[in-house]
């Protein structure tokens, strides 16, 4: 192995939040090292039942445990307790390719970038995607584009580098596999420099299972999706609802204005209260909007400053 340090003096730090991998995790803390010489690995075990921890220690990554049950709380954790220049986010099932991870180290170091994705879709792709898994991806993926603006091929990848700006100026809110989507938005609101690089993905050890449940995974997935947009674009969000209501007001409302238009008369009081009270609901709607937009540029630019607070790591000349 070799054991020089080929991005000193950067401090490099792999990530690998875990839970139940004791099949895999040597393999990923043995190919990580090997190809990132000098790196530290840490293993964040999520309450295995089956000894992961202790290979992974064995193995000779820094382990450290985390109780709250899910892949965002572990991210989260750390996120705040690890201290480096650049950070290797990866899953411990050994379906990643650690040989990858110097090519989007350095593309994150020599282009000052603030996240590269490992996309698994493209010239490396496999049959080891679920058909299920490889459908809502691309659907959720879709849905953050139309939302958000421009997007990565692959948004759920568990492959990810980041600079230390990224990492201390994420809130880290979620709680399970929806963290990825987070992490995506995040970049994508403070406009940071990103870039997404095809790397192989291969099919899980025999014997180890995924822990992504396609449907209840998928809908907690979309749910943060729709949470994220009312929370920054507001604007657009209770514009929404206000066309919805706006609308359905009108066309509740039509067929009265016409009878009363011929005859003087207003037969059905109740749909014409309710009429009333949804384009009333509608108008709240678009006031609430217009107040949560100023709001949320408020705090977008908080989150800007606190991000530009960090110091930048780039172009091999700063030290560690």
């Amino acid at each position: 192995m070799n054991h020089r340090k080929p991005f000193s003096p950067y401090r490099l730090a792999v990530l690998v939040p875990c839970y139940n991998e004791a099949r895999s995790i040597a393999a990923v803390i043995r190919d990580f090292k090997e190809s990132l010489p000098g790196a530290e690995v840490y293993v964040y075990d999520n309450n295995s039942s089956d000894g992961t921890a202790l290979v992974a220690r064995e193995a000779g990554a820094v382990v450290r445990s985390v109780i709250q049950q899910g892949k965002g709380n572990v991210v989260r954790r750390m996120f705040a307790d690890i201290d480096a220049d650049v950070y290797v986010l990866v899953d411990g099932d050994d379906t990643y390719d650690a040989s990858s991870a110097p090519v989007l180290v350095s593309k994150l170091l020599d282009e000052q970038l603030d996240m590269v994705v490992g996309t698994r879709f493209g010239r490396f792709e496999t049959t080891a995607f679920r058909a299920g898994h490889k459908l809502g991806n691309r659907l959720l993926t879709r849905c953050v584009a139309l939302l958000f603006g421009r997007t990565f091929t692959d948004m759920l990848s568990g492959y990810r580098v980041f600079s230390r700006r990224f990492v201390k100026s994420f809130p880290a809110l979620a709680q399970g596999f929806e963290t990825e989507t987070e992490l995506t938005v995040h970049a994508l609101e403070l406009r940071m420099p990103i870039a997404e690089i095809e790397t192989p993905y291969r099919s899980r050890p025999e014997g180890s299972t995924s822990k992504l449940r396609t449907y209840r995974d998928g809908w907690r997935i979309l749910m943060m999706i729709l949470t994220l947009f009312r929370e920054e674009r507001p604007l657009a969000f209770f514009m929404l609802v206000f066309g919805a209501l706006a609308s359905t007001s009108l066309a509740l409302a039509v067929p009265i204005v016409v009878t009363y238009l011929k005859t003087g008369l207003v037969p059905r009081f109740p749909t014409a209260i309710l009429s009333t009270g949804m384009m009333l609901l509608a108008f709240l709607s678009l006031t609430a909007g217009f107040i949560l937009d100023t709001v949320t540029r408020g705090r977008l630019e908080m989150k800007r400053l606190f991000y530009l607070s960090v110091p930048a790591v780039g172009n091999g000349k700063d030290s560690a």
